[in-house]
């Protein structure tokens, strides 16, 4: 611990604008998942796999790091789980295709090089600083998947032609930084405060039973507010927070957010993002799915065809994930 104590000038804590490089090696495919699993410089805040991080340190003298390891969790024997096979061309319903994806342990511990000094993490005995820290670089998203996002994202978001002159209601609504609800449902998650009148709404109904009960979009037929934001993902990095436009029908860019929120007794600054905006959901969805679950991988296939058979259900051509 004292060795720690000797490097605290060498750590940093993030800001919302720092690039948090987590999720694989600078100089190499080494992630979290490999044998010896990422190294976070606390200082550059880049990744660095079990060979490479000594090289980072005799460059940089940077010497704590936060190692990253993920293991993936034991899946039941096959042969305990009944075998269905889906009758529906969905997926994620009753009688669909599953969407299980693998799941995976994680631990932290920090190092201090060039001895591989190691502390476990979680630990009240680590400085206040590296304690922060090291929370702030786990919450950040990542610099790969904020990457990852702006390239399925093609199209910049424009900035909404109500956001200028958007009028908001002195009504007298001061929105608490947690414990939201929707104002005429139960649901606690996937909520919208509309930007007028600050009411919490829950969002749509999504085609796998999951999301909202569209109430969100409900009080903007009959009220015509036009912008809403997504609580769970307002933070510090105010750009990351979604916003979306009824009338424009897409998500949108509000340059003064901030005064918008405050309007509300909103302090942005203090909150943390809890949950995935609707590009993040389109993101997650189509990277993770596992295709050779509708391929039939492996299996000799019998052709068939006739009634029954042949030809698709048509599902839209429009993504049914949207929540607003």
């Amino acid at each position: 611990m004292d060795l720690l104590r000797a490097n605290l000038h060498k750590v940093r804590i993030p800001e919302p604008t720092n690039r948090i490089h987590k999720d694989e090696c600078c100089v190499s495919f080494d992630t979290p998942r490999s044998e010896g699993g990422l190294y976070v410089d606390m200082n550059s805040f880049l990744g660095f796999g079990r060979e490479h991080v000594a090289w980072n340190f005799e460059k940089s003298e940077n010497p704590v790091y936060l190692h990253i390891v993920q293991r993936r969790k034991p899946e039941p024997d096959e042969t305990d789980r009944p075998l269905k096979k889906p009758t529906l061309l969905a997926i994620g319903v009753e009688g669909g295709f599953g969407e299980q994806e693998p799941e995976y342990d994680v631990t932290y511990e920090i190092v201090i090089l060039p001895e591989f000094v190691s502390l476990p993490f979680p630990s009240v005995d680590l400085p206040e600083k590296v304690r922060l820290a090291v929370d702030k670089v786990i919450l950040a998203e990542s610099a790969d998947r904020k990457q990852q996002l702006a390239s399925w994202v093609a199209d910049k978001k424009i900035i909404s032609a109500h956001a200028m002159d958007l009028q908001q209601l002195d009504n007298g609504v001061i929105v608490p930084p947690t414990g939201w609800k929707c104002s005429k449902c139960d649901k606690t998650e996937n909520l919208w405060l509309n930007l007028t009148d600050g009411m919490i709404l829950c969002g749509r109904w999504v085609w796998d039973g999951t999301g909202g009960n569209n109430h969100a979009v409900e009080h903007y037929q009959q009220t015509k507010y036009p912008l809403a934001v997504k609580l769970g993902t307002i933070s510090a990095d105010l750009e990351g927070a979604d916003v979306y436009s009824y009338p424009e029908d897409d998500s949108v860019e509000d340059p003064i957010l901030a005064q918008h929120l405050s309007h509300f007794g909103i302090d942005f600054s203090s909150l943390q993002k809890t949950e995935m905006t609707t590009a993040e959901r389109e993101l997650d969805h189509n990277t993770n799915f596992d295709w050779n679950r509708i391929q039939e991988s492996g299996k000799d296939a019998e052709p068939l065809y006739g009634p029954g058979y042949t030809g698709l259900v048509n599902l839209g051509n429009r993504y049914h994930g949207l929540s607003v």
